[in-house]
């Protein structure tokens, strides 16, 4: 099948799909005579557990690690389990993170007027140089 096939089945942009063929998590496929790629259902396979992985999260890192793991049908299922686990104790850390970007911000929010005034404790907030304490605070 194509690519516009295969995007289809598997719910992964063509975009993607090249991408994802380009860093290795997807193996080459082979190409037709006229140079089109040529999917088949592992393929699809493979393409609808990068999709579920990323759609919980995981980085392309992670994503490889599992997909080996998952090809693997002789590995024990602990490995599998500690990526999980480290994964929900990542998302829970992120989540404390963005409830105190939270509480700040609806702290800003209520100090501001919102109205004519030019004073504005968000932005004189926005301004106070502070030290980079967590990932939330270190974009750029």
């Amino acid at each position: 099948m194509n690519i516009g096939d295969a995007s289809e089945r598997s719910g992964v942009s063509a975009k993607m799909i090249r991408y994802y063929e380009n860093v290795g998590l997807l193996p080459s496929v082979p190409r037709r005579t006229n140079g089109y790629r040529d999917y088949g259902d592992q393929e699809v396979a493979v393409l609808q557990f990068v999709r579920r992985t990323r759609d919980l999260g995981f980085s392309l890192d992670e994503v490889s690690t599992l997909l080996a793991l998952w090809s693997d049908k002789k590995r024990p299922s602990r490995e599998v389990k500690r990526l999980a686990e480290d994964h929900i104790a990542d998302l829970e850390r992120r989540i404390r993170e963005m409830r105190a970007v939270m509480k700040t911000l609806r702290g800003l929010a209520k100090h501001c007027h919102g109205d004519e005034r030019s004073e504005c404790p968000i932005l004189d907030d926005l301004a106070t140089p502070r030290k980079a304490s967590s990932p939330l605070t270190k974009r750029h």
